[in-house]
């Protein structure tokens, strides 16, 4: 039997706007089982966002139920849903989030600064990231000196450094070039491979087709759900 990563129960989140109580979500239900390869996809105001910050417990519903690896986290006090957050995700953004001024090894060994592990075993596992994604031999250079492409994979690495189950990736791609953007969802897709459920937010149909299941947004409501073949390194 599957195990559920993430499932939410009726979910929704307002916010008040000078207009009055704006519904961004609306009672979404949703799981989604260890392992899986998820697009959300929709237009801007479709929901996808606010549903991706809820996800990755970066804001708090309005109403309904968000249970991950089957904890309800509306339940949890903020410092133990910290630790199961850092435990469990590892989030790629858009806009790499990378700190200028430091080097590649600390800015993939910053996670591990939270959890209070040593200078010297940080430094050797953010090594070992950036290995696993490519940039051996990168970790002394800074942020600025290498490619976007370069500084999304330095992003996935500093995701990958407490070996989460699960990776967040909002637009990941949206900063790329189109060759450049391949390169990204085929380490995606490797990353699938190796047992860690992906779920990225994206309103770009190509890189959505490297997903292995799309589910899609409008006005704060699940309106699909479907299963494909995909693109990624085991696609048929």
């Amino acid at each position: 039997m599957s195990e559920a990563v993430i499932r939410v129960v009726g979910l929704g989140k307002s916010y008040v706007t000078a207009a009055g109580l704006f519904p961004a979500l609306k009672g979404v239900d949703l799981t989604i089982d260890r392992g899986e390869y998820v697009a959300i996809m929709g237009p801007s105001g479709s929901g996808k966002s606010t549903f991706m910050n809820l996800l990755g417990c970066l804001d708090k519903p309005t109403s309904g139920d968000y249970f991950l690896v089957e904890r309800n986290v509306a339940q949890m006090p903020g410092d133990e849903l910290a630790i199961l957050r850092n435990r469990t995700i590892g989030f790629v953004f858009q806009g790499f989030n990378l700190l200028p001024r430091s080097s590649l090894e600390d800015n993939v060994g910053l996670p591990l600064v939270y959890s209070h592990i040593k200078r010297e075993p940080r430094r050797k596992k953010a090594r070992e990231m950036l290995a696993r994604v490519g940039l051996e031999g990168y970790a002394n250079s800074l942020p600025a000196r290498i490619s976007g492409g370069q500084q999304q994979r330095v992003a996935i690495a500093r995701a990958l450094i407490n070996s989460p189950s699960l990776i967040l990736a909002d637009e990941p791609t949206g900063n790329l070039d189109s060759h450049t953007s391949e390169e990204i969802m085929e380490l995606f897709g490797q990353l699938n491979d190796e047992g860690i459920t992906v779920i990225l937010v994206t309103h770009e149909a190509d890189i959505a087709a490297h997903a292995r299941r799309q589910v899609r947004f409008l006005d704060g409501h699940i309106v699909s759900d479907l299963q494909t073949s995909g693109r990624g390194s085991n696609a048929c």
